[in-house]
């Protein structure tokens, strides 16, 4: 199965028309508004359309933490970081610190024991 993002509905079009593509993944604010217009546009070409505003991420260390958002996010989506160590292992600041950046960004640092299922892992 080829899965594809899309930025924009225009790059969604296009994929939709690609040779080997089964899913395509809609990773913009407004791709809500397309899905069900892709989405059977998709069924005609036998392709899935899948709009998602949020992804789960286990974070199996603070630096993994620390590393994954000193990165660019390369998604709209907001992103919740379920922490697979003891956040009590960052001193209060860095915390703090670590949590201002996530809002920043549109994403929450989260318990790890509340997480249900995983789409991505920061550090194994």
């Amino acid at each position: 199965m080829a899965t594809a993002r899309a930025g924009t509905k225009g790059e969604a079009l296009r994929l939709l028309g690609t040779e080997g593509v089964t899913v395509v993944e809609l990773d913009y604010e407004t791709g809500w508004q397309d899905a069900i217009e892709l989405g059977r546009l998709g069924q005609k070409a036998g392709i899935r359309v899948e709009y998602r505003g949020q992804e789960n991420i286990a974070v199996k260390s603070p630096t993994a933490l620390v590393a994954g958002l000193m990165r660019a996010k390369a998604t709209f989506r907001q992103r919740n970081l379920y922490c697979q160590f003891e956040l009590s292992e960052l001193p209060a600041t860095e915390l703090e610190n670590l949590e201002a950046k996530a809002s920043k960004l549109g994403d929450y640092i989260l318990a790890g024991r509340l997480m249900r299922e995983v789409d991505a892992v920061w550090g194994e």
